[in-house]
């Protein structure tokens, strides 16, 4: 038990500096991404951080996988709680929107950032970003072709456009909402989508009218 609960607590705390991780890579990059920095943040020792990441790329890594888990957490599970098809995608669309707007991260999306940063730099770091963009890509894509096959979206849909779409609502979201007002950004958004669903969707009434 006491073993246990070392691991645990260890776990925790990882995972609360990879929380700072995130947050910090927001406002300075992956690249200005130190175990300096998070020590200096955390109020802990340098030397303390450096046990478990031994080189700035480990850490990058570890900070990608972070803030992975931190999407699946707070976007994808609780969006995929709701009724399968178009329900389903304009909630994903919302929770993504609700985490920019609930401000969790100090300079906005961790991966409309760090995308940025690392898609002209090869290696391993950006062979990860592009993987979790890949991911997340098949998902808006599973999720609209769920919506086709039960019917409340049309037959014969370019289904690879549409999550082009949803996607692009959402990175503009990110980016505007950094340097303009961000509430018109956001509300904008939320009905660009909801406008588009209810334009293809058969049975108009399992959304709302008007705006999100």
């Amino acid at each position: 038990m006491t073993s246990d609960g070392r691991v645990a607590r260890g776990d925790r705390t990882r995972t609360a500096v990879l929380d700072a991780a995130v947050s910090l890579a927001t406002e300075v990059g992956l690249d200005g991404l130190s175990l300096g920095q998070l020590a200096d943040r955390l109020g802990v020792s340098k030397s303390g951080l450096f046990a478990h990441w031994r080189s700035k790329e480990a850490l990058q890594l570890a900070t990608v996988e972070r803030a992975v888990a931190q999407w699946q957490e707070r976007i994808v599970e609780p969006a995929l709680r709701a009724p399968r098809g178009v329900r389903r995608l304009r909630a994903l669309h919302d929770a993504r929107i609700d985490f920019y707007a609930a401000r969790v991260l100090p300079g906005g999306c961790f991966f409309a950032s760090t995308d940025f940063e690392f898609n002209a730099r090869p290696g391993p770091v950006r062979d990860r970003l592009a993987e979790a963009f890949g991911r997340w890509t098949a998902l808006l894509e599973r999720l609209v072709d769920e919506a086709v096959a039960l019917g409340e979206l049309p037959a014969g849909l370019d289904v690879a456009q549409l999550a082009y779409e949803i996607d692009a609502l959402g990175i503009s979201a990110a980016m505007r909402s950094r340097l303009l007002a961000p509430e018109p950004t956001y509300r904008h958004a939320r009905r660009g989508l909801l406008l588009r669903l209810r334009a293809l969707c058969p049975d108009p009434t399992l959304l709302p009218e008007g705006q999100s």
